[in-house]
């Protein structure tokens, strides 16, 4: 490649990380959000300020550097956002959704200041703020509409299953998003989720009241490689959640003595890639800046590879293994009887 053609290069990913931020004050302070109801009208940088509760000349410099980074159109004094902009950005009902990776891309960055020590001393970051786990929240929120929309198109009888009801175990829970949307989706559920989190449990169960579903979920503060309730789930369920763990197959092995027979665990995550060539691609990208993240605190992604030897050391039977549109991974399996 040409020097000044590198140099574009790598001029654009600097720029990537202006636009990093752009997208999050949008999201955080509601300019995408008040842009996209103002529809083809758009605002003045004046109405959007007093819209949004800001200040006028730092929402001139936003909308400026907007325009530049093509996340708005600036023209003739009012600024607008495309459609297209708007629901990757902002709606988490879409496997397309990015909103979130956006928040916890630049809410993670936040604690890099201690990487270059990270990188000196191998010690990685055990203890991060509030701040963190709720960005992970907001990141997660693209998965259930994975699972909604591609993992169940998946396991059609699984859906039919859970129409007729059953009890339903989500094993680090978080702030419980998930079951709020199954328990919506599935009406005739019983949910428990599993969370060691203090400050993820509280805001489970804040979220869980405020959607008036307290009689049909339960929050257990616990420990997620040991949630117990032997034999009385019919699904076990890890979202993003079983690569965290200090000890994945125990964790697998709880779950599954969670199960009764017949029932099911179900592991969605969105695997390390397994080649050169898999990394050299937008998600490959995308994947390892997330891993560096990971590593920093002292946990790290796996390949499809390493979910499978998880399943193997825990002394389960091979999973299904479904490679799901969006770059997920679902990992499947049945307990017999």
């Amino acid at each position: 490649m040409r020097l000044d053609d590198r140099f574009e290069e790598l001029a654009g990913s600097l720029g990537g990380f202006y636009r990093a931020w752009l997208v999050y004050l949008g999201l955080e302070l509601g300019l995408f959000a008040r842009l996209r109801d103002a529809g083809s009208a758009g605002l003045t940088p004046a109405e959007l300020a007093a819209s949004t509760g800001t200040q006028v000349h730092a929402i001139d410099v936003w909308v400026w550097a907007a325009d530049a980074h093509d996340l708005a159109t600036f023209d003739d004094g009012r600024v607008r956002v495309d459609p297209e902009v708007g629901a990757i950005l902002l709606d988490d009902t879409i496997p397309d959704y990015l909103g979130g990776q956006f928040a916890h891309a630049v809410v993670a960055s936040l604690d890099w200041d201690g990487m270059i020590d990270f990188f000196r001393t191998g010690q990685p970051v055990r203890d991060r703020p509030d701040r963190y786990r709720a960005a992970i929240e907001r990141l997660t929120v693209q998965d259930i509409a994975v699972f909604f929309q591609e993992a169940l198109a998946a396991l059609p009888q699984l859906v039919a299953d859970l129409a007729r009801g059953g009890r339903v175990l989500d094993v680090h829970c978080g702030g419980g998003r998930w079951l709020i949307a199954m328990a919506r989706r599935f009406p005739d559920l019983r949910l428990v989720g599993v969370e060691f989190e203090p400050d993820s449990v509280e805001r489970a169960r804040r979220n869980v009241a405020a959607a008036g579903l307290s009689d049909r979920i339960e929050i257990e503060h616990g420990d997620v490689e040991e949630p117990g309730h032997a034999g009385e789930f019919d699904l076990a369920y890890f979202q993003y959640a079983l690569h965290t763990l200090p000890d994945p197959p125990r964790a697998l092995g709880a779950a599954w003595a969670a199960l009764r027979p017949g029932g099911r665990l179900l592991v969605l995550d969105w695997p390390l890639p397994s080649t050169v060539e898999e990394f050299r691609t937008r998600h490959g990208e995308l994947i390892a800046g997330v891993q560096l993240d990971e590593v920093f605190q002292g946990t790290q992604l796996g390949t499809r590879e390493s979910f499978l030897s998880w399943f193997d050391a825990a002394g389960l039977a091979a999973p299904e293994s479904i490679a799901l549109p969006s770059g997920a991974s679902l990992f499947a399996a049945t307990r017999p009887g």
